[in-house]
């Protein structure tokens, strides 16, 4: 990781951290209604996975995305599908922007799941900005060991 400066040396948040390989695992679908930057911008919101003794725990952080606006969904089995908009905030005639920083546009992330993934009991829940799908695991079957007496 390296890291990369920004211009304004009165800016007191001038490091960014730079990551070359984060571009390689979001998938991003243009919108036709915004610019690449916007979309960019929102597409690449982070999605925390985590697995515990009883599943597959996947958070995403969707600040100002009604619940409408998502949707998760498991493909050609195994693969789970989060994807969504947040629409842009209307423009009054009348209004001057100083400065536009929150992103609008369309995502999409994929996640290919393990094996053990109970994808039909799938659940998920949006609350305060935070959507979390939780993914059941299977039990794991002990492999069956039989004895076998040994004649002689």
């Amino acid at each position: 990781m390296s890291l990369v400066r920004r211009s304004s040396v009165f800016d007191p948040f001038s490091v960014d951290l730079f990551d070359p390989f984060d571009s390689m695992f979001r998938s991003i679908v243009p919108s036709s209604s915004s610019s690449g930057s916007e979309t960019a911008a929102f597409a690449s919101a982070r999605i925390d996975w985590k697995e515990t003794p009883e599943a597959h725990v996947f958070k995403a952080d969707l600040p100002g995305v009604k619940k409408e606006e998502v949707k998760v969904e498991v493909e050609d089995g195994n693969v789970l599908l989060i994807s969504g908009q947040r629409s842009r905030e209307k423009e009054d005639k009348g209004d001057k922007w100083h400065r536009v920083e929150r992103s609008s546009g369309q995502f999409v992330r994929r996640f290919r799941l393990p094996e053990n993934a109970k994808t039909e009991e799938v659940r998920a829940a949006l609350e305060n900005g935070v959507l979390t799908v939780t993914v059941p695991k299977a039990e794991v079957k002990k492999p069956e060991v039989k004895s076998i007496q040994i004649s002689g």
